[in-house]
């Protein structure tokens, strides 16, 4: 009889577990969406009070109007399909091509411009829609939660879309004049690459250009190779590309609001409006301006340069691009493409005079921190994660304050300075390194 109630018991507590657990999901995905909907209509409220499109115009364009973006939607449509199968893609695919051949066609009928993009956002919809109400269990599950992923990728595009303007309208002054003398402790990169660029013509302004602008499409690529088991197994990787992305989304930027920035070929450059100091980049490195102020600057350009989320994106796609998620080696072409891009991402933030030297060193800081922070969660917040998570964090925070009150000292001793920066990089890396890529942490995944 004792025997009958420990197995009632325990077969009870089996029934009640995925329950409890299952409450707990819908009681986070709740909260998730809220707080999604909530900071949209407070982004919304905060363009229309400045008189600039908001997250929920930008994407009612994008369901009925011409799209901002022609490769965003589809990124985020890509991106959704991992969680269906291989019938449901063509499926959804063949829709978005016919619904996005449609709306071109009426744009260019009625005068206006030519544009991809409403077909993707409207099948991620119903893609959503239709899993949610039809489809059972682990379809239903896995359906949703790519879908989620997709959508994300969409909506934080908007989100940063906004949030550059408020970077407009809170910090009228830039510290450009601090970035560029502390710079100079780097060897003025954002010159020398400049004019190699210059050099090496056309083509490779293109090639570069492309890469620059097309990151998503290289972050798409990776995580679809890392999620491409999800529809057949049902397993999801503990950690993939996407993650990291949206975190360094959301922390990143927060970052313009307290170092205001907007790059070399602005402040130094022929695009300042009328504002810049003078027109030196890329022929000639400034001259150092050892009492350097903030500058008043335009109401258009976005201070977004400190640090290079280019730069950090850039590096998380080339780190998800040297393993697989289940720790073994990745194919030779990925692990090239991270490679290609990566090097090609920090040619055209520096060659294009978007950004400065130290820029790059700060997102390559904050990725190495936001990456040790969301790498193999199975292992636990160990000391291993701890000492990456917080050095990585001070380390950031030091360079912001030495960039901004140790300027002039780093122009003046610049081997010193750039050694000093350089070697706390690559400590950081060397320790990421150690942590999460020597054969013993990789089998202890």
């Amino acid at each position: 009889m004792s025997d009958v109630l420990v197995e009632d018991s325990d077969a009870k507590s089996a029934v009640a577990a995925p329950s409890g657990r299952g409450w707990r999901t819908r009681v986070r995905v709740t909260a998730a969406l809220t707080a999604v909907v909530v900071v949209l209509i407070g982004l919304q409220l905060v363009a229309m009070e400045h008189g600039v499109e908001g997250p929920l115009g930008s994407l009612w364009r994008d369901y009925v109007g011409t799209p901002k973006s022609m490769s965003v939607p589809w990124a985020g449509l890509i991106l959704a399909l991992v969680g269906i199968s291989v019938r449901r893609r063509l499926i959804a695919v063949g829709s978005a091509v016919a619904i996005d051949l449609v709306w071109a066609a009426l744009r260019l009928l009625t005068g206006g411009p030519f544009a991809i993009g409403n077909g993707p956002v409207i099948v991620l919809t119903g893609l959503a829609l239709l899993a949610w109400w039809r489809w059972p269990g682990a379809e239903r599950r896995d359906a949703l939660r790519a879908a989620a992923l997709g959508a994300l990728l969409i909506v934080a595009t908007k989100v940063g879309d906004v949030w550059l303007h408020i970077t407009v309208i809170g910090k009228p002054t830039v510290l450009d004049a601090y970035a560029n003398l502390a710079d100079h402790a780097l060897g003025d990169p954002a010159w020398v690459v400049g004019r190699a660029v210059d050099a090496l013509g056309p083509v490779v302004y293109a090639v570069l250009h492309w890469v620059y602008i097309e990151l998503p499409v290289a972050a798409i690529v990776v995580a679809c190779w890392q999620l491409r088991r999800v529809a057949r197994s049902g397993r999801w990787p503990s950690h993939h590309l996407v993650r990291t992305f949206l975190v360094l989304g959301l922390t990143g930027p927060l970052i313009y609001v307290l170092f205001p920035v907007v790059g070399p070929m602005f402040v130094f450059g022929p695009d300042g409006n009328g504002l810049q100091v003078g027109n030196y980049w890329p022929a000639v490195v400034p001259p150092l301006d050892r009492n350097p102020t903030s500058l008043l600057f335009d109401d258009v350009t976005p201070r977004n340069c400190m640090p290079s989320m280019h730069t950090a994106w850039a590096l998380s796609v080339f780190l998800h691009t040297r393993r697989d998620t289940d720790g073994g080696r990745a194919p030779r072409w990925l692990r090239w493409g991270g490679t290609f891009w990566l090097l090609a991402t920090l040619a055209a933030t520096l060659g294009f005079g978007y950004h400065y030297g130290v820029d790059l060193v700060a997102g390559a800081v904050l990725c190495l921190t936001v990456e040790s922070a969301l790498r193999a969660p199975e292992r636990g917040w160990g000391w291993f994660r701890v000492r990456l998570v917080v050095g990585g964090a001070v380390l950031l925070a030091a360079l912001l304050l030495a960039y901004r009150y140790l300027a002039v000292t780093m122009a003046d001793y610049p081997v010193l300075a750039g050694t000093v920066v350089l070697g706390l990089l690559a400590a950081l890396a060397c320790l990421f390194h150690a942590t999460w890529f020597t054969p013993s942490t990789t089998r202890a995944r």
